[in-house]
């Protein structure tokens, strides 16, 4: 199986984004990983799965590349690369105009929204985010 196209997520940076240096800081690009994969989620999961299912971060790695500046447009472009059990892996390129600014590999847990215990992730819903080879 192979992902869909990439989730486009846009970014608006914010003065409250910028640190010191004057470019944005660098735990904001943790905020737009966590909005890029939830709005991924938001836009191929059936309805009911969105509703009664929530997700937690477990782990994320950056490797950041050029630093982003107030003025910059930004996008966020998400993939789902795959899904084991309850866990689901992310990758996530953040670009200014084609001009990678960060990689980010990330793995979130599935949980239940009532429970909030480990959810499987089972072809019923893994189908909306793969096509089949």
């Amino acid at each position: 199986m192979s992902a869909v196209a990439p989730h486009l997520h846009p970014i608006s940076i914010v003065p409250e984004d910028i640190d010191f240096m004057g470019h944005v800081n660098n735990a904001r690009y943790l905020g737009w990983v966590q909005d890029a994969v939830l709005g991924h989620w938001n836009a191929f999961a059936p309805a009911e799965a969105v509703a009664s299912r929530l997700w937690v971060a477990l782990k994320h790695e950056i490797t950041y590349r050029k630093p982003a500046f107030l003025d910059d447009e930004v996008i966020a472009r998400t993939v789902l690369e795959s899904t084991k059990g309850a866990r689901a892996f992310y990758r996530t390129i953040i670009e200014r105009g084609g001009e990678v600014l960060a990689e980010v590999n990330s793995s979130w847990c599935c949980v239940d929204a009532a429970t909030h215990r480990p959810a499987r992730i089972g072809e019923d819903i893994a189908r909306f985010f793969f096509h089949r080879d």
